[in-house]
C-alpha cells in the first residue's frame, strides 16, 4: 500500500475510506457493536474484543484507521457505535458536533512517541535538543503519519518542532495514512527512520527503537473512547464497561500502553 518515491503523501486515504463506508453497513446489518478505532490500538484492541466477548455477548466489528479519517467518516454518517480516537481533538471535533454521547467520554489510554529504524539498521542517538536528524535521515526518507491530520504526525511534528530540528527534515518527510503505514514503510526498508508510538514498535518485529522522545516535546498522547450519539446497539454500553475493566487493562498494559481510565 505504498507509492513509489513518496512525496509528501505516501498512502492515498481515499480508496480506504470508500471500502471502510462500503464494509460497514453490512456488518451492521449482522446487529453486532461496531467500533471506529485508531489504528495504533489493533493488537491490544483486537485482544480485548476477544476477551470481552463473554460479557458482550458477541465480538463486535472493528475498523482501523486514522482517527482522522474515522472521525470524518462518522461526520458523514458512517453507522459507529464507538469511536476510539488517538488524540483529544478529533474526540472533540465529534463531540462539539454533537456526534457523541458526552457522558460516556473517558480518557482511556496513553502512549509514548519513537524513532525506529528498520531492524538491521546501524542507527544510533539521543534524542534532545538540536540532535542530528537530517544526517541520520541521510538521503533516505522519515516515515511519519500526516501531520496535519493523523494524531501519530501531529504528535511528531509538534516534538521535531520543540526540538529544532523540524526545518532541516521537513523536505525528507514521507506522510502516510495512518501510523501502522508509516511503521510499515521503516520496517520494509523504503524509509530510513519513522515516528510511531511505542506500542507499534512494540507490535513489529521488523523494526528496533533508535529513541523515545521526551514527553516535554509535545502535547500528552491521550486515547479517548466514546459511544456516539446514533449508537443504537444494546450490547454498546456492555462492550464500553468491558473495554474499561481491569481485565482489559491487563491487556492494554501488556501492549505497552498506559491505562488511563479508572478500572471498572
Amino acid at each position: 500500500m505504498t507509492r513509489k518515491g513518496f512525496g509528501l503523501k505516501a498512502i492515498a486515504v481515499g480508496g480506504f475510506t470508500a471500502m471502510l463506508m462500503a464494509a460497514v453497513p453490512a456488518a451492521h446489518a449482522d446487529a453486532k457493536v461496531v467500533v471506529f478505532a485508531a489504528a495504533s490500538l489493533k493488537d491490544a484492541l483486537d485482544a480485548v474484543n476477544r476477551a470481552c466477548e463473554p460479557e458482550v455477548g458477541e465480538v463486535a466489528t472493528i475498523s482501523y484507521a486514522a482517527s482522522s479519517a474515522l472521525a470524518k467518516q462518522i461526520e458523514g454518517g458512517a453507522p459507529a457505535d464507538i469511536f476510539v480516537s488517538a488524540d483529544l481533538d478529533w474526540m472533540k471535533y465529534l463531540s462539539d458536533k454533537k456526534l457523541t454521547k458526552p457522558d460516556t467520554e473517558v480518557k482511556l489510554l496513553g502512549n509514548q512517541i519513537v524513532l525506529v529504524a528498520p531492524k538491521d539498521s546501524t542507527v544510533e542517538t539521543k534524542i534532545e535538543k538540536g540532535f542530528d536528524l537530517a544526517r541520520l535521515i541521510g538521503d533516505g526518507k522519515l516515515a511519519m503519519g500526516d501531520f496535519k491530520a493523523v494524531p501519530a504526525g501531529k504528535y511528531g511534528k509538534a516534538a521535531l518542532e520543540s526540538l529544532g530540528v523540524w526545518s532541516s527534515v521537513e523536505g525528507k518527510v514521507a506522510q502516510a495514512e495512518n501510523v501502522r503505514a508509516a511503521l510499515k514503510l521503516v520496517s520494509t526498508g523504503e524509509a530510513a527512520l519513522g515516528i510511531v508510538y511505542a506500542t507499534d514498535a512494540h507490535a513489529e518485529k521488523g523494526v528496533k527503537v533508535v529513541g523515545t522522545f521526551p514527553e516535554d516535546s509535545h502535547p500528552p498522547i491521550i486515547y479517548p473512547i466514546a459511544q456516539t450519539a446514533d449508537s443504537k446497539d444494546k450490547d454498546t454500553a456492555a462492550f464500553l464497561k468491558c473495554v474499561e475493566s481491569a481485565k482489559a487493562a491487563e491487556l492494554f498494559k501488556e501492549q505497552g500502553f498506559t491505562v488511563l481510565a479508572p478500572s471498572n
